[in-house]
This record gives C-alpha cells, structure tokens and sequence, in this order.
C-alpha cells in the first residue's frame, strides 16, 4: 500500500487550468481517471489527511502509485477526453455503469439495397435506424408482425433472400402477404425503399397523419363500393392502432425526450431511464453501479449521459434530457449533448405537469432495480465467496483464489489441435483477459504434451512481460524458458525462433488528441508516457520523450480473442499475459496435472498451484499426490471449479470447430497469390463452380471484370495444379461420383460445403 505523500506533486507544479487527470498504480495500469475545471485545486483533495477521505477515495489513492494530468483549453474537452479515456482504460476506480443485459433493438438496415427490419443487439452500426431499446426480444417480434400487414418490408436473412431469388419463388411471408417480396420483383428496390421509410416513420412517432391517409382511403373505397378494399384497409388501420396501443401515451404527441432517475445508497447507484419519442414511451434500459468514490447525484448524472450518448449522433440524441439533479457546473454538459445532436438540447430537472409524473414514475422503477439488484448480490458474494474459500481449504491455499485460469485441449481424431484459456475473477468470467492457442509443437494427437506446450508459452509470455516492465533489474541479460541459478528465466535451448514476438513501439490513437500538457507526478512515471502535444514534466526527474510502447502482439501462434473490450497495451490497459492467477486449473486428471506442474517448474515459478479436475468421477488432482482430492457434491467449491472446466471446454470446442469449417470451406482459389476475396466471388458468381472455372480457357477467365490476362493465366496454373487425381467420393454414402455429379465444389450457392463426417453423433463422439 503506498503512501499518497510519496508521489505528491510539488508545491507550484499543478497548473490552475482545465483538464484531465489519471493515477496508476505501481504496474503502471491506470486506476481512475477524472476532470476538474482547476488542476490544482481537485488534484490537492486527494492529497489530504487520509482520515478525511472517503473510505474509497482513501483506498484508490494508496493503491495509487502516481498521477499525471493533461491540460485542455475548454471543459467540453475536458469531458470529452475523460470519456475517451474511461473507455480506453477501463478504470478499476471509475463509476461505470453496467447493463444488466444487452437489449434488443428493433433495427432497418436502410443501408443495404433491399432494407431489411430485424432485432438488433450489441453495437449500433453506420446506415442502420434503430428503434427502441425494448425489454424483451419477442415484444419486437409482436409489434413487427402486426405492422408487417401495413408495411409488409423484407425480414428474411441474406442466404435466405438469395435462395429466393435464386428459385424464382418467395419465402412463406411472401404468400401470406407479409412480405411485398423484392427478391421475385414483385416490388422494385424504390418502392421497396420507400415502404421502409413508411415503416421508420411510424415507427419514429409520425402515425397520426398515416392513420387519417388511411381512413380516408378506407372511406373512399366504400363509396366506390369496393368493400373487399375497405375491409382490408379497415383490418390494417386495426393493426396499426394495436401496435400503437403496446407503447402507452405518456406526453403531448411532438415531445422527444429522454428521462433519467438514479435512485442510490451509500454504496451503490441505480439508474433508469425511459426513451420517449412522439409522446410514447418506445424503450427503457436500465444500470447498476459501484459507487467507488464519495459522489454527487449531479455527477452520477453527468456518468449516465456519457454513457448514454456518448457513442451516439443526430436524433438520437433526444431534444430534451430530464434529470433528478443537474451536473455541477451543467453548461459543459449540455453543450457537448449538443455537439453530439447537431442542435440544441435541452438538460433540466421536469417542475410540473406530466413530465414531473413520468420522472416520479421512472424514479419508482429507479429503486426497484436497486433494491432487486442488492437481494441478487448479496446472496451472489457470499455464494462465491463460500465457494473460494471451500476451493483454498481442499487445496490447501494460503487465500482465496481470486483469480483462477484453467485450461482445456480440444481436437478431433489429433486434428486442428487447439487449446483455451479462461480466466475467472472473484468468482465470475472475466472474457476479456480469454485466449486461445493453437497447438504448433507437434502433430497428432498428444492431450499430456499439448497441455505442457500450452502452459510454457503463457507462462514465459508472463516472465517476459515481467521483465520488460522492470519488475527485475535492469541490465540482466536473460532470455525466456530454462531457469537459471537464480530463479529467473534463462535462455530455453528447446525454443524455436518466433516462439515469442518481440516487443513492438507503436502510436497510441485510443483518445482523441487535445491541445495542451501532459505532466506525470511519481517514481513509476517516467518509463511510458502518453503521445500528446506539448511539454512533459516528471516530478523529481527528467521525464522521457513523449511516446507509447506497446507490447508484441501475439505470435502467430498464439491468438487472442476478446469477447469484450480491446486487447490494450502496457500504459495503463490490461496487458496480454502479464498478470498471474493464484491457480491453475487443467482439464483432465493426473498426467495433464504432471504436464502443467512440470511446465511451470522448468520456467522457476513455484508461486501459482495447480490442480486437475477429472470429469468422470469429479475428482481434484494435485501434482505429486497419488490419490484425488474429493470434494463432497454439494460443495459450492466444486461447483465453480465445474463452471471454469465447462467455460474452458466450450472455448475450446467453439474454437476447433471454427478451424474446422474453415478448413473444409478451402478453395483452391485460396492457393492463388494476389487474388482478393472481392475477384474470388466474380469468379465463382460468373462461372457457378471451381470445376467449371477448371475447365475454362485463359481467354473466358479475362471475360470476367477485373481480371486480366496476367492473374487468368495465374488462376489456370494454381487451378490445374489441385485437379483432383482420383474420383470423387461422398462421404456420406460411399459413392464414387462421376462429373455429372460433380464432387464437392465451391460454388456460388454453396461456398465451401464441408464434407459430412457423420451423424452429429458420431461426430461429437469423435471431438475431445
């Protein structure tokens, strides 16, 4: 724990000006980051009698190990960069609100030729119009299949449209009405267009003018008496009134507005906020956060408008935000919303009327959440905490494993070996820090030496992260793998070259570069500096020149996958094997065990256990102990060790049976140098298959656009190359087919078939 007093700032070296500050912690990973409209002032809160801290405030600035500042010239930038930078470093320190789940959207794709409506989750993408969110997937559907008789849009996939275009004949929606069906030519791609834009419309709020269009419509065609026309319109004017009937009418019919309510205690925040467009009330979403600092209910505000509209533009951005507690000062605020819409927006606390009933309304749900979340938690820690504490007994820890990996080998009949890695924090999956391997040392399959491979490349990967960073002597020259007298990692005779990726100096471009200075306070400053315009200054000693290392990506070999944010580099961000697990646990039972134990001991590390969890009986195995230890089947111990065996394993199999289907889905087009995906698909759509490419001559290969004589005669040689030598034959029935079947092909309907392998069965019994 350090003491604030040892990387304080100097009397003087502060300025008084807008900006953003950061403080680390001693492995230079940035804990918290924050904005003040005076440096000095905000920066010398923190730097006074612990006693009067904040108990979390307290905590962060003795974990801290140094601060460092960059000055803006405005407090919208100030804002701005702080945003930038919260979701940049992911801040341990920061209040960061979480949703409970992902919501769906109701989402047209009106960037594509032929939009399409369909239920959207996870990131907004640049041409799509997304309504909502909603609290529940099907409430979409309901309301998609009852505007669907008024606006019958395409809803069907790609493949599905394709294959209907393909046939000549549409998919079900398309004979039942529902669907004006585009991909026959029933209707043109501009009319098609058009009935999406009706659909946005309504959608969007404007229903009144569409509803009265059509009861005109209806009461012309009953004085015509063309009553079967004025029955269907009648049935679709029905339609839109219940559709409009799910979403209740809340304001005047013009109001646009967000409304927000943060319901608190000592500890935590909850907050909700209901979207109201056209007067109705299109979605709600809510969020639970730690408060992890002494804050305000203005600056929790002002937390859930950057994560509301911060990745947001235009009308999305509603013309009006109504709040419980405005943030302190609100001008910032509220001109960077407006910024962010394009015009101007209103931010203010709802007095009367309507707006304050909705707001007591959204305020109500505000605390149920709160209350509901807490009951979830507590009973979630102390079952976590029961089952580590259960895990460090049977193990016999000195703590609790607060971090566990574990690790599992999948592979089908010793192909496409693979390995994972996951990482589980406090109990709970951490899917960012996840990796997977694949296994390169050898062929064939070997689940004891694929495990001893799979541990010395994450472990030396770990001693060398620990090195680069000084956490050892500088000037001791030591490679990776055999230890030497020390302990430390030597140079591993074994080791083949690229094994490990030397570390590379890139440019940071994770924030977006504000005008100003970058000053750092503190012993571990110095090494790694922001990239920002301007002078630097090291408290106590000469800063380096402004730069940013970042460490090698991972050899080619040893591929990351990030199922949340980024992978970042060493300056404040989560670093790719740089921090290590208490435990270790491996899928399997005493020789996987052996194999790991022995990794780690040929690389000096006699500080993480190790421990195998067997899936026949359950059974814990331990290195050197002949017999299992056996926790008792009701153990919550037991039960998580279960959940990271099972997580390892399903990342595992996703991860070969992906290998798999892109190895089935080869092409000899693949084989082909400076020959794009793009020019590939031109090949395959002009002439139907690789067998009729095959047979072409060099002069039809030129017909197709894009390809000249040079890369024709290239696709003629690489194709005659990989002509098959012998018959084709189906797998599945054992035939031998002729040419007028036609082996397995890639063509334009069916890219890269795979080859069947048997029942889903068989197949599973063949995968490990």
């Amino acid at each position: 724990m350090a003491d604030p007093s040892s990387y304080r700032p100097r009397p003087g070296e502060i300025p008084d000006s807008p900006g953003v500050y950061r403080f680390r912690d001693e492995h230079r990973r940035v804990i918290y980051v924050g904005k003040a409209k005076s440096l000095r002032q905000r920066l010398a809160n923190y730097f006074q009698d612990l006693a009067n801290l904040h108990p979390r405030t307290r905590t962060m600035v003795t974990t801290a190990a140094s601060v460092e500042w960059t000055v803006v010239s405005t407090e919208v930038e100030a804002l701005q960069l702080e945003y930038s930078w919260i979701k940049e470093y992911d801040p341990r320190f920061n209040v960061k609100y979480r949703d409970d789940k992902s919501y769906p959207y109701l989402a047209v794709t009106m960037n594509e030729e032929f939009p399409r409506v369909q239920v959207m989750r996870g990131h907004k993408k640049k041409g799509v119009r997304y309504f909502g969110p909603y609290g529940h997937a099907w409430a979409i559907r309901d309301t998609v299949d009852l505007l669907l008789r008024v606006f019958p849009v395409r809803t069907c996939s790609a493949g599905v449209f394709k294959n209907a275009a393909r046939t000549g004949r549409p998919c079900l929606l398309g004979y039942i009405g529902k669907c004006s069906a585009p991909c026959v030519e029933r209707i043109s791609a501009e009319d098609h267009r058009e009935l999406a834009e009706e659909f946005c419309d309504f959608m969007a709020g404007r229903t009144g003018t569409y509803l009265r269009r059509l009861e005109r419509k209806m009461g012309e065609a009953a004085e015509d008496m063309e009553y079967e026309r004025a029955a269907r319109l009648r049935d679709d004017i029905g339609a839109l009134r219940k559709a409009m009937e799910k979403s209740a009418v809340v304001l005047a019919d013009a109001t646009d507005a967000d409304l927000i309510a943060v319901a608190e205690d000592e500890l935590e925040a909850a907050v909700q906020i209901f979207h109201v467009r056209g007067g109705r009330v299109r979605g709600q979403r809510g969020w639970v956060t730690d408060k992890v600092e002494e804050i305000s209910t203005g600056a929790l505000v002002e937390h859930a408008l950057q994560q509301l509209y911060g990745e947001e533009t235009g009308d999305a951005v509603p013309k009006e935000v109504l709040v419980p507690a405005l943030p302190d000062p609100v001008e910032p605020v509220q001109e960077w919303l407006t910024d962010r819409r394009g015009s101007g927006v209103s931010l203010r606390i709802p007095q009367r009327g309507d707006k304050k009933a909705l707001m007591e309304t959204v305020q109500r749900n505000a605390q149920q959440a709160l209350v509901l979340h807490k009951t979830k938690r507590a009973s979630d820690l102390t079952t976590r905490s029961r089952a580590l504490e259960e895990i460090a007994d049977a193990l016999d820890l000195d703590s609790a494993p607060l971090r566990i990996e574990c690790y599992d080998i999948s592979h089908l009949q010793g192909d496409d070996v693979v390995a994972s890695m996951v990482v589980f924090e406090d109990g709970l999956a951490r899917k960012s820090e996840y990796r997977r391997f694949q296994i390169k040392g050898f062929r064939g399959q070997d689940d004891v030496r694929s495990m001893h491979e799979v541990i010395t490349r994450r472990f030396r990967r770990y001693l060398a992260e620990k090195e680069r960073t000084g956490e050892w002597a500088d000037g001791e020259d030591s490679g990776e793998g055999t230890p030497r007298a020390d302990g430390r990692p030597g140079t591993d005779p074994g080791a083949t070259p690229g094994s490990l990726a030397a570390p590379r100096a890139e440019t940071d471009s994770g924030h977006q570069p504000v005008p100003g200075h970058t000053a750092t306070s503190g012993h571990d400053a110095a090494p790694s500096q922001e990239a920002d315009s301007g002078h630097e200054a090291a408290s106590g000693q000469e800063a380096a020149p402004g730069r940013q290392t970042v460490p090698g990506h991972e050899a080619a070999d040893d591929l990351a996958l990030t199922d949340g944010p980024a992978l970042k580099d060493e300056d404040g961000r989560p670093k790719r094997f740089a921090y290590p697990p208490q435990l270790v646990v491996v899928d399997g039972g005493q020789p996987q065990v052996a194999a790991a134990q022995r990794a780690l001991d040929e690389l000096g590390i006699d500080d993480i256990a190790v421990c195998g969890l067997a899936k026949r009986l359950e059974e814990v195995w331990l290195p050197r102990e002949d017999d299992p230890v056996v926790l008792p089947r009701t153990s919550e111990g037991l039960y998580l060790l279960q959940r990271v065996r099972d997580e390892a394993h399903r990342f595992a199999i996703t991860y070969q049976r992906t290998k798999r289907a892109k190895r089935f889905r080869s092409s000899p087009l693949d084989d082909v140098p400076g020959l794009g995906e793009t020019r590939k698909q031109a090949l395959i759509k002009h002439f139907g298959s690789v067998k009729k490419l095959r047979s072409a001559t060099i002069d039809q290969i030129c017909e197709v656009p894009g390809i000249g004589r040079k890369t024709a005669e290239t696709v003629a040689v690489a194709l005659a190359r990989s002509a098959p030598a012998t018959p084709a034959v189906n797998t599945a029935t054992g035939e031998i087919m002729d040419d007028e079947d036609g082996a397995p092909e890639t063509t334009e309907d069916a890219p890269g078939e795979p080859v069947s392998a048997g029942t889903p069965d068989e197949r599973r019994g063949q995968e490990r």
